[in-house]
């Protein structure tokens, strides 16, 4: 069956449970200096994409998501000419603290430095113990074309701890 409303595919228990633990505890404090602070009408949030910045288990795995892994998306997805955002723009990791934001959205289509298109993302959560109560799940919703806005929301994918998505950009 299809996924709706676009292609993608949630993966509970993506990585090892021990390495979940460890990509968790790499993690710095909200209050570190090494994030930088987005905060706009769409978005309050802290991220962090600096490889230089980044724990060795923590580089690893971004170094793993962005060469074999490739392998496997595109024997998930059958698009066989996938090339990773080495350079993390918009990737890496994202925080978002009491209160933070992401509004619904449309991805950018055309990476701003690369000039390729952006074919997929991945997302996986690594916060223990959220409760699905406190909200932040990530929404999937049609598209209003006549007013270029979001129209329905389809599915409702909760954080959970080690849950990956992966979907069309």
């Amino acid at each position: 069956e299809k996924a709706k409303p676009f292609p993608h595919v949630v993966i509970d228990d993506f990585f090892e449970l021990e390495l979940a633990k460890a990509l968790e505890r790499d993690i710095p404090p909200f209050d570190d200096a090494a994030w930088f602070h987005y905060s706009n009408p769409i978005e309050e949030k802290r991220a962090l994409n600096h490889w230089d910045r980044f724990p060795p288990v923590t580089y690893r795995v971004f170094t793993y998501l962005n060469n074999e892994f490739l392998a496997h998306l595109n024997a998930l997805t059958g698009i066989k000419s996938l090339r990773a955002d080495e350079g993390l723009h918009g990737g890496g990791w994202h925080l978002h603290g009491r209160g933070g934001k992401l509004n619904v959205h449309l991805d950018y289509s055309l990476h701003p430095k690369l000039q390729l298109e952006r074919r997929l993302n991945l997302i996986v959560y690594l916060t223990s113990g959220w409760d699905p109560a406190w909200g932040g799940a990530l929404g999937l919703w049609t598209h209003n074309e006549d007013e270029t806005a979001p129209k329905d929301l389809v599915e409702a994918v909760d954080c959970r701890f080690n849950r990956a998505v992966i979907f069309d950009t």
